[in-house]
């Protein structure tokens, strides 16, 4: 496994990363128009970064606080590093983030065919709550709504950092 390491989003350099990253990753990817808008309230939007030696943007986790709930709006990982542990450690990285400015719940929506996204979710105590039927574009399919709620009764909670 690569050495690596997360931090917030810093500038425009890891701007272009994220989009690379998008373009390696979904089918229909954010624009940098979107993140421009998204980043224009830092207050609600978050992004974090895995940086590795290779690779100045390995993967993010863009989300939004809104309240007491986060919204996880994307996840991904370049191909060539998923399926390394990376991935969990920033939705650790995310969760506890997240608990430190207040959230209680976590939510996101995740293409119901995606079996590896849906096993990460599954492991860190996610779980379904409703269908948004044709959500997603090219191809056209249904997204699965997860929740997590943060307590001691939610399973994976006690996998997090405090």
């Amino acid at each position: 496994m690569p050495r690596y390491w997360i931090e917030p989003l810093a500038d425009d350099t890891d701007l272009e990363g994220v989009l690379e990253v998008e373009a390696e990753s979904f089918s229909n990817p954010w624009t940098r128009d979107m993140y421009s808008w998204e980043l224009q309230n830092r207050s609600v939007c978050h992004i974090l970064i895995v940086r590795t030696d290779e690779y100045r943007v390995a993967g993010f986790c863009a989300f939004w606080l809104v309240f007491d709930e986060i919204h996880i709006n994307n996840l991904a990982m370049r191909p060539q590093l998923r399926a390394q542990g990376i991935g969990t450690a920033l939705l650790h990285r995310v969760l506890a983030e997240a608990r430190e400015l207040g959230a209680r719940r976590a939510t996101l929506e995740v293409r119901a065919s995606n079996a590896r996204a849906r096993q990460l979710y599954d492991r860190l105590g996610f779980y379904v709550a409703g269908t948004r039927r044709n959500y997603y574009t090219n191809p056209v399919e249904d997204a699965l709504i997860l929740w997590r709620d943060d307590d001691v009764s939610s399973p994976g909670a006690a996998e997090l950092p405090s």
